[in-house]
């Protein structure tokens, strides 16, 4: 045992994930998303990992930027908000930042930015709506040649679990007449719009692609996994944990905080040294399942702060130390991202994300 508990990713997952994706591509080049502590999966394995296999990397802030330049020199979108006192420092550091508001030119341009124009096109999050463009357009003149206009781009507001398109085709024909119009005043403009779900769904013609969720072996969504998978994407998050303690209660006994659970009969209970500050959700509190020795065992009683039960019945040789899985393979059995979303009404995404920064990596 490395670590009581530890995050295992699984790098030969991610590579071919990537690779996969990569082919729907074409000549577009591929951004690995590596915010949120690369979902969750930890910064450093998956840019160590990725280094040679994409063209960019894009973080969400300052400090994932200042995180990522201790792995890589290449290529970084920064595509959250930096505030104007940060826009410095994260050019220094080699940022290419999002500037989606007037109010930012100036600043940027003092710093001699290169910058994204994120367009709003009818998502409702940040960007320049395209009826305001013309007199961001003016703005923007007025600092020519004092940073450089690299792309511009958008999101997707309703792609992912739907296959009525209409709102897409809305958004993809608003943004790119946006594109169209800054092109007049910089030609060599690029433009990206897609992450994982928009290049399963709709891609075409834009330089680069943002690879998000695709990148860690999720699909953005059920309907996209069904449709998509012959790619065979590879989940490559294990999160492993070992029983701290293994005993038989009596009949009637509770378990866990707000006595939610009580035995029935006698039971053989493990209990695992994670929870809900770990990033393992309170709603798995008598619902979720973890594998110990290759078989799913229920959580019985709350998940606590850092620590939570599990009926062992089904594994009655099992023993304090040995192995349990709260995500991913064990043998033959897996618990995936997707089942626990259902129990938890969120998203594989979430999940991932969620998982604590201070588990080690590896």
């Amino acid at each position: 045992m490395t670590h009581l508990s530890e995050i295992q990713v699984d790098a030969g997952a991610i590579i071919h994930n990537v690779r996969a994706l990569r082919a729907l591509a074409g000549n577009a080049q591929i951004a690995a998303v590596v915010k949120g502590n690369a979902y969750g999966h930890g910064l450093e394995p998956v840019v160590r990992a990725l280094e040679d296999e994409v063209d960019a990397f894009q973080v969400d802030d300052l400090e994932e930027l200042r995180a990522l330049r201790h792995h890589t020199a290449k290529r970084a979108l920064v595509l959250g908000y930096v505030p104007l006192r940060q826009v410095g420092e994260a050019v220094a550091l080699g940022g290419e930042l999002a500037l989606y508001d007037a109010d930012r030119i100036p600043a940027m341009a003092a710093a001699g930015a290169k910058v994204h124009v994120k367009v709003d096109a009818f998502l409702g999050r940040q960007g320049v709506l395209p009826q305001d463009l013309e007199t961001f357009i003016q703005d923007l003149l007025l600092f020519d040649g004092q940073l450089e206009v690299v792309a511009a781009y958008a999101h997707f507001a309703n792609i992912e679990d739907t296959t009525d398109l209409t709102h897409a085709q809305a958004q993809l024909e608003a943004f790119s007449g946006c594109v169209a119009r800054l092109r007049d005043f910089w030609p060599a403009l690029g433009r990206h719009v897609s992450s994982t779900a928009g290049l399963l769904t709709v891609e075409n013609g834009n330089d680069l692609v943002r690879l998000g969720v695709g990148v860690y072996g999720l699909y953005p969504s059920a309907p996209l996994g069904r449709t998509h998978s012959e790619l065979a994407l590879w989940p490559a998050m294990r999160w492993v944990s070992h029983l701290a303690q293994v005993k038989t209660i009596p009949a009637g006994h509770p378990v866990g905080y707000g006595l939610t659970y009580r035995a029935s009969r006698p039971m053989r209970i493990g209990i695992v040294p994670q929870g809900y500050s770990d990033g393992y959700d309170r709603g798995l509190s008598n619902c979720g399942e973890v594998l110990v020795g290759g078989t799913r065992c229920p959580v019985i009683g709350r998940v606590a702060m850092n620590m939570f039960a599990v009926d062992l019945t089904s594994v009655p040789g099992v023993v304090a130390e040995e192995e349990v899985v709260l995500l991913g393979a064990q043998g033959d059995e897996r618990i995936t991202a997707e089942e626990i979303a259902a129990l938890l009404g969120t998203i594989n995404y979430e999940v991932v994300a969620r998982v604590s920064a201070l588990l080690p990596r590896g």
